[in-house]
């Protein structure tokens, strides 16, 4: 069967959308909580960016979605299993299909890793009309998608008239994937590649993935690279503590290829060292040792507490 064609996706590619945006971070107090739960950006008609509040889980991770002419994917379904994810999505893609009517439009719901914080919300979905939410396993993943040589293969997905690009990128989690849209330009990179802690769980696979993402990405047109949450202070080297429900001073999530390349120069060098390795617009985890790790949750619980008296 033939996809319908939608004159809305015409005209040159990548698009070019919008990401000057003042995301939401937090309250300044615990006890006057003023954020949204969930933050909507419009990047162009037919992309959204979606970012949870740290005022519900101080993991505030972004979530994407994507608008074909035949069908839409939802990337990832945050850390918050509550309906106001669902009921945003259905109110968006209710939106989009009035100015592009169609009899049916299904959803996919896939997910960039396994991490609880990115599929949390997966059980709103389960009763969804039309939807299929893809499993969280490797197997599940591989399936899905149809690779046949996981991880290292670019495997297609059509939405209809916008073709997705998706590789698989283990190191920080055995399912982890890389997604290039080329309507819009971004790569979307999970928690692989972001401004903030990046976990290495597999340190030969974490770079070996690091390796082939730079390669597709200076293969492609890309206009952002954009990962899952931002960790990060504007101060280089420095993070907000784990667990931080407040981040006034963050930079933007979206990086540049250039930043990519910057963190896999970065793996690579340290491949070979474990520990907490810090550098300008991320840092590095890899695999630290006992008291390294004791260091940062001594650290987190400082932040809490400063946050509680000054509250």
């Amino acid at each position: 069967m033939s996809l319908m064609v939608d004159s809305a996706f015409a005209g040159p590619r990548p698009v070019r959308g919008d990401l000057d945006v003042a995301w939401i971070h937090g309250s300044a107090s615990r006890r006057r909580r003023t954020d949204p739960p969930l933050q909507v950006h419009a990047y162009d008609e037919h992309t959204y960016v979606l970012r949870q509040s740290k005022d519900v889980t101080f993991e505030a991770p972004f979530v994407v979605l994507l608008l074909g002419s035949e069908r839409a994917m939802l990337l990832d379904s945050g850390a918050v299993d509550d309906r106001t994810l669902r009921r945003t999505v259905d109110d968006l893609i209710a939106t989009w299909r009035a100015a592009h009517p169609r009899e049916t439009y299904p959803l996919v719901v896939a997910h960039t890793h396994a991490h609880r914080d990115h599929r949390a919300g997966d059980r709103q979905f389960s009763d969804r009309p039309d939807t299929v939410v893809i499993g969280t396993d490797v197997a599940s993943v591989r399936q899905f998608f149809g690779f046949t040589d996981w991880p290292a293969e670019v495997v297609t997905f059509e939405l209809g008239e916008r073709t997705l690009e998706i590789t698989g990128v283990p190191g920080h989690h055995e399912t982890s994937v890389a997604l290039y849209d080329p309507w819009s330009g971004l790569l979307l990179t999970g928690d692989t590649v972001y401004p903030g802690r990046l976990y290495v769980q597999d340190t030969p696979a974490f770079t070996d993935s690091l390796r082939r993402m730079v390669a597709f990405a200076e293969a492609r047109e890309v206009t952002h690279v954009l990962g899952c949450h931002v960790e990060m202070t504007r101060t280089p080297g420095r993070d907000y503590p784990v667990g931080a429900l407040y981040q006034p001073d963050e930079p933007p999530p979206q990086l540049t290829v250039d930043d990519l390349r910057a963190v896999r120069d970065a793996a690579v060098g340290v491949a070979g060292s474990r520990g907490i390795h810090r550098f300008d617009s991320f840092i590095v985890w890899n695999r630290p040792g006992p008291a390294a790790m004791t260091r940062q949750a001594v650290r987190s619980l400082i932040g809490r507490i400063r946050r509680r008296l000054s509250s």
